[in-house]
C-alpha cells in the first residue's frame, strides 16, 4: 500500500525544521548506504549523532505520536530513528530496495523495514525534480508532496530520487517495522479500521458495528508480532 499522510508537521514545526538544518552541518549521504545502494546514492544528509539531527529527530518522533493515519497504516511496532538528507544540484538516488533490516548504530536496535517513510520537508515549488519514484501493482508512482506531507510505501518496493535540477529538496526519512508484517493483511485492517470509523459517525456504536470492531480486533490479535 502507497499512501500519502497530509500534514504530519504543522507551520510551527516545518519552520523549526528549516531553520535547524538551514544552520547544520551535512555529509555524504553514503554513510548510511549499503552496498549495493552506495553505488547509486547521490545525496548528503545529517549526521546521526549531530544535536541538530536529535532535535529534528524529536519534532518528527512527536507529530508521528500524534497521527492516527499513520498509526491506523502503519500499527508500529519499532520506528527507526528518523534520519534527514538533502538532494541539490544533480544529486539523485538510482534505483534500489531497502535494506530489510536496518540496525541503529547508537542504541544496536534493530527494525525489520516492512514499511519505508517519506517526510517533506521543503515545498514543492522551492525546487525541481527530486521526485520519489515508487514501482508498485500499478506501475511507477511518482511523489512529490507539500512540505509537511509524508508518503508510506511497503520496503520491498523498488524506487528512485530523480535529480534536482534547481534548489534543494530536504526530507526526513525513516522506516517502520509494523505490528503486521504482511503488507495485504495491514491493507485489509487499515480499510477496516477506516470503515468502522466512518460507520461509527454514520450509525454510532450500534450491535454491527460493535461486531465488525471486534472482528478488527481478532485479525489483529491473530496476525500481530508484538
Amino acid at each position: 500500500m502507497l499512501l500519502r499522510v497530509p500534514q504530519v508537521l504543522n507551520a510551527n514545526e516545518l519552520k523549526q525544521m528549516q531553520a535547524l538544518m538551514a544552520k547544520a552541518e551535512w555529509i555524504d549521504g553514503k554513510v548510511t548506504a549499503g552496498t549495493q545502494s552506495a553505488q547509486v546514492k547521490r545525496n548528503i544528509q545529517l549526521p546521526e549523532t549531530s544535536a541538530d539531527a536529535e532535535a529534528a529527530r524529536q519534532i518528527v518522533l512527536k507529530a508521528l505520536s500524534r497521527n492516527a493515519l499513520f498509526f491506523s497504516a502503519a500499527l508500529p511496532k519499532k520506528i527507526y530513528p528518523p534520519l534527514f538528507n538533502q538532494y541539490r544540484d544533480g544529486m539523485d538516488f538510482g534505483s534500489h530496495i531497502d535494506n530489510a533490516v536496518r540496525t541503529h548504530a547508537i542504541s544496536g536496535m534493530h527494525v525489520r523495514t516492512d514499511i519505508s517513510c517519506t517526510l517533506f520537508i521543503t515545498d514543492p515549488e522551492s525546487y525541481d525534480g527530486g521526485e520519489l519514484v515508487v514501482e508498485d501493482t500499478y506501475g511507477q508512482q511518482m511523489v512529490k508532496l507539500p512540505a509537511g506531507d509524508m508518503v508510506m510505501y511497503p520496503g520491498t518496493s523498488l524506487h528512485h530520487v530523480r535529480p534536482v535540477t534547481r534548489g534543494a529538496r530536504l526530507a526526513s526519512f525513516f522506516w517502520v517495522q509494523s505490528m503486521i508484517r504482511d503488507d495485504v493483511q495491514r491493507t485489509l485492517l487499515f480499510d477496516m479500521d477506516a470503515a468502522i470509523v466512518t460507520l461509527r459517525q454514520q450509525m454510532g456504536d450500534t450491535a454491527p458495528v460493535i461486531r465488525l470492531t471486534g472482528n478488527y480486533h481478532n485479525l489483529i490479535r491473530m496476525w500481530a508480532d508484538t
